[in-house]
């Protein structure tokens, strides 16, 4: 019996590409001006960021250099960026730069199109609906507000982001289903990545394997039964 389910975003509800491509793009395209303008704002983010790059040197990443610049934080980030590292720092301050151009309009988020009928459906079979993703609760509710088929913050109960825990371990899945209330055998997580599958699963979570247009390849994805869509959900 299922009473909740657990969405991964890219390459679940939303095309990777446009987390990539647009999302991505527009965070490193306006980081510099945003620190200069909102230092107030970013400071708890500038610090878990400067945390993480003393981390990174320690651990021999050879990150840019750091020093009190925002040109070198600016680099820091976007070599985190290409690295699609899941840095809770680096998502705080993306969610905070994409709220403005949510808010001036320059963004408007993509969701496949059998997401608004699904979330319908969901709710009146009386699922919750819920998110964990990489991405910070700010950006998740700001995607969800926004997209072409309006604004879908209604239909969702939960954010969760790596403030709970990384997406590959079981422990995360488990104070996820603490959170709800729910034994994990009630909870449905859909995602596109095997090992986070894997996570759930061990935590006693029910699982599908999300294939879509433009998701990668999986190993071991003969585990999982795999949709292409949810409408069969």
């Amino acid at each position: 019996m299922i009473r909740a389910i657990l969405l991964d975003i890219e390459g679940t509800t939303t095309p990777i590409a446009f987390v990539h491509e647009v999302l991505f793009s527009y965070a490193r395209d306006h980081a510099k001006e945003f620190l200069m303008n909102n230092a107030a704002e970013v400071r708890a983010d500038i610090a878990r960021l400067r945390e993480e790059h003393a981390a990174d040197v320690r651990n021999g990443q050879q990150p840019p250099a750091l020093n009190d610049g925002i040109d070198s934080m600016v680099a820091y980030a976007d070599w985190l960026i290409a690295r699609d590292r899941k840095s809770t720092g680096l998502k705080s301050l993306q969610g905070k730069i994409w709220r403005q151009g949510y808010r001036d309009g320059s963004l408007k988020s993509q969701v496949y199109a059998d997401v608004a009928p699904a979330f319908v459906r969901w709710r009146s079979r009386g699922w919750t609906i819920n998110i964990f993703s990489s991405g910070s609760v700010l950006a998740q509710q700001l995607l969800f507000a926004h997209t072409e088929a309006g604004d879908l913050t209604g239909f969702i109960s939960e954010y969760f982001d790596t403030n709970v825990g990384k997406k590959g371990e079981a422990e995360s899945y488990r104070k996820i289903a603490k959170t709800l209330s729910l034994p994990p055998d009630e909870i449905l997580f859909v995602s596109d990545v095997v090992a986070e599958l894997d996570a759930a699963s061990e935590a006693g979570m029910q699982t599908l394997l999300s294939i879509r247009p433009g998701n990668q390849p999986q190993e071991h994805a003969e585990r999982y039964q795999a949709i292409h869509s949810f409408e069969s959900v």
